[in-house]
């Protein structure tokens, strides 16, 4: 399985290096992100971030596998031009009301 890794942000489980879970370092350890608010610019958001083609799925999980650990972003919206992820509204670190099989993906 291929895992891309930029910063503090990486895609997990996927066929490529550019598609798979999007995972999030915080507070010491990579949790997910749940689907509600996720939409297309939020996808190309992350696909920006790892230097990635822009995305063509941007919800669901991007034929990975559902996530373990914290859940640390819900609620994401982006206008498309941040610079990552977590710049875009969201209902902050560690707020949500997911479980794991929500978690988003990208291709």
């Amino acid at each position: 399985m291929f895992c891309a890794f930029v910063d503090r942000i990486r895609v997990r489980g996927g066929d490529t290096e550019c598609s798979g879970r999007v995972e999030i370092w915080h507070a010491g350890s990579w949790g997910t992100v749940c689907d509600d608010g996720w939409n297309s610019k939020a996808a190309a958001v992350v696909c920006s971030q790892l230097d990635c083609p822009s995305s063509i799925i941007g919800m669901g999980l991007g034929n990975a596998s559902t996530g373990y650990g914290k859940i640390w972003l819900d609620d994401v919206s982006c206008d498309g031009d941040e610079s990552d992820l977590w710049s875009c509204r969201n209902s902050g670190w560690g707020n949500n009301d997911c479980s794991h099989s929500e978690d988003v993906g990208v291709i």
